[in-house]
């Protein structure tokens, strides 16, 4: 079964042909956040980086924003889990839709990003905040305050992978959305 998403609900909802397919409605753009806990990403990384938010500027704003996340000498996971969960929290805004990535998040493909992201335009938000944990995922706060949380794959993806993926991804549904021809 396909997914599809209306962004004004926590759930997703198919068509009832069961096709998602983006209506084709105006998309008001929202500029995109993309809060990332992890260490410090490799020069690699972070041309791959560099390269996709500049493709996206001609779609959208991109604000890259890393948080360390906290020393793993700590002996208490929880403890961990808890202080990189409100590191995040401080940094979302109150009108931000917040979308998740987890690998318990719901499976979808390029069109039901796309149809996502062009939704998220219509939900009266300020921007569209996609979160990335830590080593050890999300804390409840951040999974509570989540509008949505999807995944990128079964695996679970280190956090500089999950970067660029995402990366990629989003400039995948721009295309789609604009029709044009990136994505097949």
């Amino acid at each position: 079964m396909a997914v599809c998403f209306n962004a004004r609900v926590k759930s997703p909802c198919c068509s009832v042909d069961r096709k998602c397919k983006y209506s084709g409605h105006a998309v008001r753009v929202l500029p995109v956040r993309i809060l990332t806990v992890g260490k410090k990403r490799s020069r690699g990384v972070q041309l791959l980086v560099e390269e996709y938010k500049e493709k996206l500027r001609h779609y959208c704003n991109v604000d890259d924003i890393q948080i360390r996340s906290n020393p793993k000498n700590t002996s208490n996971e929880k403890a961990q889990i808890e202080g990189e969960d409100m590191a995040v929290m401080q940094l979302i805004r109150s009108e931000d839709w917040v979308i998740l990535l987890d690998e318990r998040g719901l499976d979808i493909g390029s069109e039901q990003m796309a149809e996502l992201i062009g939704d998220a335009g219509n939900t009266g938000s300020s921007a569209i905040s996609f979160c990335i944990g830590g080593p050890y995922g999300h804390g409840k706060h951040l999974r509570e305050r989540a509008n949505v949380t999807i995944r990128l794959s079964s695996m679970v993806l280190n956090h500089q992978i999950a970067l660029v993926v995402l990366l990629e991804q989003l400039y995948r549904a721009w295309t789609i959305l604009k029709g044009q021809k990136y994505h097949h």
